[in-house]
């Protein structure tokens, strides 16, 4: 196992396309999603114990989830846990990780993940990261992971590569953010284009270099006091730093604007698990095609995804294609097909019924 190695587990987000479940005092990545035993964060944690030693694996998390991200991985200590004051999107939040890591160690190769996706195939995964880290380790690349598409997602990043046969990584030709749904059709058709699955890996030194070309504004922040970090001074610099960065994603901010980005394919049973649509599509369904999570009675109700509290008994009547999703104080009950608008649910239980709801 390389000591030069890091991962960055990125756990801040709300997750809000998956309310009722995901909430804003409990998001998706601290629950136990798929019925494993472990929450999502465990999950992906437990993914790297071959690939990195449990001391180089940071997670960088909101303030208010401290506790549960101890709880959860009790053998971190308090400095592989990195707080973000507020919500500032990927990039802030990766200069973070990075600056951070890279005062410990100039030579570390990053792996940097979202805590709440799916990988189904864990053994490939290893061999495609390692395989990943090693080309990062010799050449100035940021490399992320391709998934083939199986379908016209528009909740996904599309990536098109040069196809050179003799290469296992391939240099990006394009980067699309979440294309309509006419736009990913023809992306799917046109078989030289992948899902952003949104796993990066790159050296430290070459995601620096990347942040002083094309998001200096965010270089020159945490630059200016970059010797605080590690030390007990680290989280009022960082809360002032927050204060001064804007919203932007990784990929908006460098991934689209580099000329060193490679994908490598990689076929590891992987899903974002981002929306109701994406857990019923992972998990096995009945005979009629519906997947349940709870105590439930059937009845006349096809290719729906229910997941309701253990501890009450509920019955569904002639439902086709819908999901029913009950948690804590909310009870869900929407199209499939409509689950884009979960967001907009959301955020009209928050104005018409209060904070209690989300």
């Amino acid at each position: 196992m390389d000591n030069n190695t890091y991962v960055v587990i990125m756990a801040g987000g709300i997750g809000s396309r998956f309310w009722p479940f995901s909430r804003t005092n409990n998001p998706k990545q601290f629950h136990d999603v798929l019925g494993t035993g472990e929450s999502m964060l465990q999950m992906t944690a437990r993914r790297f114990k071959d690939i990195c030693p449990p001391e180089n694996m940071f997670v960088v998390t909101n303030k208010d989830y401290e506790a549960l991200v101890k709880q959860q991985l009790p053998h971190l200590t308090e400095n592989q846990i990195l707080l973000e004051p507020i919500g500032r999107n990927t990039a802030p939040c990766i200069a973070y990780a990075s600056y951070k890591i890279g005062q410990l160690n100039p030579d570390a190769n990053l792996i940097v993940t979202p805590s709440d996706h799916v990988v189904l195939k864990e053994q490939e995964f290893t061999a495609v990261i390692k395989e990943a880290v090693d080309a990062a380790a010799k050449e100035d690349v940021l490399i992320t992971l391709g998934i083939t598409p199986s379908r016209p997602d528009t909740g996904y990043g599309y990536i098109q590569y040069l196809n050179d046969e003799s290469k296992r990584i391939k240099k990006v030709k394009t980067f699309t953010e979440k294309p309509n749904i006419e736009l990913a059709q023809m992306f799917l058709e046109s078989g030289d284009f992948v899902w952003n699955s949104g796993i990066f890996i790159w050296n430290v030194q070459s995601i620096l270099r990347a942040f002083r070309q094309h998001l200096s504004e965010i270089s020159e922040i945490f630059e200016e006091e970059a010797s605080v970090l590690n030390t007990n001074q680290e989280q009022n610099f960082i809360s002032r730093a927050y204060s001064q960065c804007r919203n932007v994603s990784i990929d908006y901010g460098i991934m689209e604007k580099v000329d060193n980005v490679y994908v490598l394919l990689a076929d590891i049973g992987w899903s974002d698990l981002g929306t109701w649509n994406s857990l019923y599509t992972i998990n096995p369904k009945d005979d009629q095609g519906n997947v349940v999570d709870g105590e439930v009675i059937l009845y006349d109700t096809t290719r729906c995804i229910i997941k309701t509290p253990k501890e009450r008994l509920v019955v569904v009547q002639g439902l086709d294609d819908y999901i029913v999703a009950e948690y804590a104080n909310v009870l869900m009950i929407c199209k499939k097909s409509e689950e884009q608008k979960v967001k907009e649910f959301m955020a009209d239980a928050k104005s018409k019924k209060g904070p209690d709801y989300i």
